[in-house]
């Protein structure tokens, strides 16, 4: 299955409040996002029908391992976009507001070319 941006949205958001708190739930995600209960409901559903995400009968939500695998690419995509931007004199909601933007659809070369480019401390 392949996810769409807003699949690779709410993965994200589950690993970064997994990382945050003990248990991550539907009402966690609504408010991190922003969005209705009832539309990160929808989400959930497909995230779990997709196999991407468990939910357990205390409504409890975990990543899969295919799910974590993608949440941890687009997490590391997001982090890296705004130390990035941030290192090129971006202000940092900006940087961050972007780095989101363009997560989802740069390249693995571009993504990795970028990363070889920020190793090498050339931004330093």
């Amino acid at each position: 299955m392949n996810l769409q941006e807003s699949g690779e949205m709410y993965l994200e958001t589950i690993l970064v409040l997994s990382k945050k708190k003990d248990v991550v739930r539907s009402i966690d995600v609504a408010e991190e996002m922003g969005f209705s209960k009832p539309s990160v409901s929808r989400a959930v559903g497909l995230l779990k029908s997709g196999g991407y995400i468990t939910v357990d009968i205390n409504g409890y939500i975990e990543l899969t391992d295919a799910g974590r695998e993608i949440s941890e690419k687009i997490y590391e995509r997001h982090t890296v976009l705004t130390k990035f931007f941030k290192a090129i004199g971006v202000d940092s909601e900006t940087a961050v507001d972007d780095a989101c933007k363009i997560e989802h659809d740069i390249s693995d070369v571009s993504f990795d070319a970028l990363k070889r480019f920020l190793d090498n401390g050339l931004t330093k």
